[in-house]
């Protein structure tokens, strides 16, 4: 074969092989194009969730804040609503320790209280105070003195404390317990009255 005809052979081949690698070339690149727009998309989606995951975080937490104040700031109320309450209450119980009541306040409470009793005879409960006038009282009264064997001193504001003579069964109207069995009715007019427009604030 002459020289010529070798030449042609070697730049057929050549000319294949060129082509057949411009081929691969191509064709890796576009892969390669492909995997980087892939890639692309991923780091993409996952860069949305990473931030949708840390916004519905964000989310949570200023839920959970505003929930924690909130609880606190209606313990807060409450406290000072009770704060409040309790100073009404001791403030109308120091009003009752120095409360003496006329006689006849007295003598109705006494009456009051054994009629509750339902014996022929009792004994009677006083506060220190009001121990010798009611010892008056009674012996310048023909029925109390009749029903009444007994008077004793009582820690309390004022007021009294009836009891069977067996000391079994016992009506107790003092002024204390007057004022617990009044406060649960009163108080939720006293609470709508002050706290009314603070509870709605609050909610």
């Amino acid at each position: 074969m002459s020289t010529a005809g070798m030449d042609k052979i070697r730049e057929a081949i050549l000319a294949k092989v060129e082509a057949e690698a411009q081929g691969i070339i191509k064709e890796a690149e576009e892969k390669a194009r492909e995997e980087i727009e892939k890639a692309q998309k991923q780091r993409e989606r996952r860069f949305e969730e990473v931030g949708r995951r840390l916004m519905e975080e964000a989310e949570g937490e200023a839920a959970r804040i505003q929930a924690q104040a909130s609880i606190r700031a209606r313990q807060e109320v409450l406290a000072a609503k009770a704060g409040i309450i309790g100073e009404i209450t001791d403030r109308v119980k120091r009003v009752l320790e120095g409360v003496s009541g006329d006689e006849s306040a007295k003598l109705s409470l006494i009456r009051e209280a054994l009629d509750g009793l339902g014996v022929d005879k009792a004994r009677i409960y006083v506060s220190p105070k009001d121990v010798g006038e009611v010892k008056r009282l009674v012996e310048g009264d023909r029925e109390l003195g009749a029903r009444i064997v007994e008077s004793r001193e009582f820690d309390c504001s004022g007021g009294v404390i009836a009891e069977d003579i067996a000391g079994k069964v016992r009506i107790d109207n003092t002024y204390e317990t007057r004022l617990e069995i009044l406060l649960p009715k009163i108080l939720p007019q006293i609470e709508g009255e002050l706290f009314g427009s603070i509870g709605a604030e609050v909610d």
